[in-house]
């Protein structure tokens, strides 16, 4: 197969390794990857936000798969102008890729079809005033969400009713999150241990891979900004056999049956970002694709044909026996830009990827390469990851973090906590 990657971060360098690795892949193209997926792919330097030159590139070389990672490709569309040229996609349309793009219509999706998530309230620009009023009668901590895509970082948890009207004004006067903060979710503050699953789907079956935990904020024990994500670990010891029947049974069937009623069949990969609660998983979040750098520590615990995965569920006959869990663990940690999640500077060259064990791979993330050296050239610059055969995360992050000692350039930042939440 000739297959088109949408991407230029670390989830698709992880997403570019594993396709090559199959046996259906005869030729890799990805747009616009970046100095680490080269190694495994052909990059082609076309911007994806430039729906045409995609389509056209995918028509002329006769592609037969195109996968699409980031989130902003699906909502604008992407995947319905290829599959209007007959190309098979894996990734949802523009209609079902609201289910990230806007938070409203998610949250009001499982309020109507009763899938467990937090009580909530939507207020728009209008209605800031009785937002506020709202924010008088609500407990605290408080959870305010700008409604449509902002990076990661559109989330303030809000431990006080001045926190907490100093974020809804933010978002809906002072516009930080540009249009993405045009209307807020104020939703109650859920407490549990969270959690990332990917289910991956035709729109109708679905398997569910092996569940990872994310680290959002910039510093260890949660500190700090929110961030794209500084670290993942799978698979999370708390989310057993029976948790993942119940929500296969109470998220993921409900959710997909809803998409399907709504006329809007999701096919790809739906990501889940959930609370492990006392009153069992609740839903924090849906994202219409790969979690970053949740894809980085589960795609290395499966065994299989991931492109066989991928092309099933693209052609709505999802091969449920594709994959499987290999029984492994995997720790990723996130080399980050001095300053980041704030402002930064790039053009630092990067010292210490060559010699690494043999399981540990180095995701690029926000990289470049100029005469031949690696430089940083964004905030999440790398995702240095490890794997072992055995589900031994406290091996796992000894690897990675003996691995990441080894690496440096000006300014390296990186939590030190990753994974201790399993523990």
């Amino acid at each position: 197969m000739k297959i088109v990657l949408i991407g230029s971060g670390g989830r698709e360098h992880a997403l570019a390794v594993k396709i090559s690795e199959s046996k259906m892949t005869d030729k890799l193209f990805i747009i616009p990857g970046n100095p680490g997926a080269q190694q495994v792919g052909e990059n082609v330097q076309i911007n994806p936000e430039d729906q045409n030159a995609i389509t056209n590139f995918c028509v002329e070389q006769k592609i037969d798969l195109v996968i699409i990672g980031p989130e902003k490709p699906l909502t604008d569309g992407l995947a319905d102008q290829l599959r209007e040229k007959g190309l098979k996609v894996f990734g949802p349309s523009k209609q079902a890729a609201r289910i990230e793009g806007e938070k409203s219509f998610a949250k009001s999706l499982m309020k109507e079809y009763k899938i467990p998530t937090a009580s909530f309230d939507i207020f728009d620009k209008a209605n800031y005033d009785t937002a506020i009023t709202y924010l008088h009668k609500v407990s605290y901590p408080v959870v305010i969400k700008a409604d449509g895509i902002a990076a990661g970082k559109g989330v303030i948890v809000a431990e006080t009713f001045d926190d907490a009207k100093e974020a809804v004004k933010e978002c809906l006067i002072n516009s930080s999150f540009g249009t993405a903060g045009d209307k807020v979710v104020i939703e109650e503050f859920m407490t549990g241990q969270e959690a990332s699953i990917f289910a991956i789907t035709d729109g109708i079956d679905f398997i569910l891979l092996p569940a990872a935990q994310d680290h959002k904020r910039i510093y260890d024990d949660d500190k700090g900004k929110n961030t794209g994500g500084m670290g993942a670990y799978a698979p999370t010891p708390f989310v057993d056999a029976m948790e993942l029947e119940i929500i296969s049974d109470e998220i993921i069937k409900p959710t997909l049956k809803a998409m399907q009623e709504k006329g809007i069949p999701f096919i790809g990969c739906l990501y889940c970002g959930l609370m492990m609660t006392d009153d069992g998983p609740m839903v924090v979040e849906f994202n219409c694709r790969f979690g970053d750098p949740e894809t980085q520590v589960v795609l290395p615990l499966l065994e299989g044909d991931f492109v066989e995965l991928l092309s099933s569920a693209a052609n709505k006959k999802l091969n449920k026996d594709a994959v499987k869990y290999n029984g492994g663990a995997s720790v990723c940690v996130v080399a980050a830009s001095g300053g980041y999640p704030d402002k930064f500077e790039k053009g630092f060259e990067i010292h210490g990827l060559n010699n690494l064990p043999q399981n540990v791979e180095v995701f690029h993330a926000g990289t470049k390469e100029v005469d031949g050296k690696i430089l940083t050239n964004g905030g999440r610059v790398l995702n240095i990851t490890s794997f072992t055969e055995k589900n031994d995360l406290k091996e796992a992050k000894r690897i990675v973090y003996e691995s990441l000692s080894k690496i440096n350039f000006d300014g390296m930042h990186y939590r030190k906590d990753i994974s201790d939440k399993a523990f």
